[in-house]
C-alpha cells in the first residue's frame, strides 16, 4: 500500500493524496471507518475518498477497506522492521548498511507484488521473437538498459542501449514490425527516453517501458508496460538510486524469460561467450 502510494502521489490532488497518505500509514485505523468517517479524519469529502479509492486500484471504498482490514492483520501477524530508510548524517556505517539491506528488501518486495505477469509474459514473447532490441534510458537508467543489452547480446540476440538521444532516435527511425523498442524511465516523463519510443512506436516496432509511474507519458507509446517500485527519496538517496533496484529486477525477469523461450540457441551462445572471456580471467603466465 505504501508503495502504491508514493507511486500514484504524484498524480493526486493534495486532498487525495491526504486520503491516500492517512490509509497507507494507518490501515487498522483507516480498516475501522465508514467513507464518511474517512473523509472526516482526512478533511476531504466522501467523494474524494471513492475517487482515490478508485486510484489506488480498487472498485469503490468498500474493496479498499477489504483490502486494509486484510493488510492490518497480516502486520499484526509479523514483527514490525526495525529500521527505516531514513539515513542520518551521523549514522554509523553499520546502520546504514542496515537501513539500506531493509530498504532494498522491500522495494524488490513491492515490485514484485505489484508487476502484471501478462504483461512480463507478452513482453518476452517479443524479446524473443524479435529480429532486433533497441534499448533506451539516461542516467541510473541507462545502466540498467546497458545490463540488459548485454545479458540479450550473450545469448545471441542483437541487441543494443542506447544512451545518446539524438543516437537513439536515428536509430529508432530504422525499426519495423518484428523489431523491439525497450524504454527505462523512472518518472515517465524524461524527454530523451519518450521520444525514440514513440519514434519506434510509430514504425511498427512493439514498444515496452518499464516506469514507476505506469500513467506518466511514456506508457501513451508502450504496448506494453511494466510497473516499477520505487524506495521512499531522501537527501542522501535520491530516486535514481532506488528505483534501478526495481528496474533490475524488472530486466532480469525479461531475460530469464527470453532464455528459457530459446533455450536451444541461447545455451550455445552463453557456452560460446564464456569461453571467449575466459582467458582474461586466469591467471597471466610470469
Amino acid at each position: 500500500m505504501a508503495a502504491k502510494v508514493r507511486t500514484m502521489a504524484p498524480s493526486m490532488t493534495r486532498s487525495m493524496q491526504r486520503v491516500a497518505e492517512t490509509v497507507a500509514h494507518d490501515p487498522a485505523g483507516c480498516a475501522r471507518l465508514t467513507v464518511t468517517g474517512l473523509a472526516e479524519r482526512t478533511g476531504t469529502s466522501e467523494a474524494t475518498v471513492v475517487r482515490t479509492s478508485r486510484l489506488l486500484g480498487y472498485p469503490g471504498y468498500r474493496d479498499l477497506r477489504l483490502a486494509l482490514a486484510g493488510l492490518a492483520a497480516q502486520q499484526e501477524s509479523g514483527a514490525a522492521p526495525s529500521v527505516t530508510a531514513d539515513i542520518a548524517l551521523d549514522d554509523p556505517i553499520s546502520e546504514v548498511v542496515a537501513k539500506l539491506a531493509h530498504d532494498e528488501r522491500q522495494t524488490l518486495a513491492d515490485t514484485a507484488t505489484a508487476l502484471d505477469t501478462a504483461q512480463v509474459e507478452a513482453s518476452v514473447t517479443a524479446l524473443a521473437g524479435a529480429r532486433r532490441v533497441d534499448l533506451y534510458g539516461v542516467g541510473a537508467s541507462s545502466l540498467v538498459a546497458q545490463d540488459l543489452a548485454q545479458k540479450l547480446l550473450r545469448i545471441g540476440l542483437i541487441a543494443h542501449a542506447h544512451a545518446d538521444p539524438h543516437l537513439a532516435v536515428t536509430n529508432a527511425v530504422q525499426l519495423r514490425a518484428g523489431d523491439v523498442a525497450l524504454a527505462i524511465t523512472h518518472s515517465g516523463r524524461t524527454v530523451d527516453v519518450i521520444e525514440p519510443l514513440r519514434v519506434a512506436f510509430g514504425h511498427g516496432a512493439t514498444t515496452i517501458a518499464v516506469t514507476g509511474r505506469p500513467d506518466g507519458e511514456i506508457a501513451q507509446y508502450a504496448d506494453h508496460v511494466l510497473t516499477t517500485s520505487t524506495a521512499r527519496e531522501s537527501e542522501l538517496r535520491p530516486a535514481a538510486m532506488s528505483s534501478r533496484t526495481s528496474q533490475l529486477l524488472v530486466v532480469d525477469c525479461l531475460f530469464i524469460g527470453v532464455a528459457q523461450r530459446t533455450y536451444e540457441t541461447a545455451a550455445p551462445a552463453l557456452s560460446a561467450s564464456y569461453e571467449a572471456l575466459a582467458h582474461r580471467h586466469s591467471p597471466r603466465p610470469r
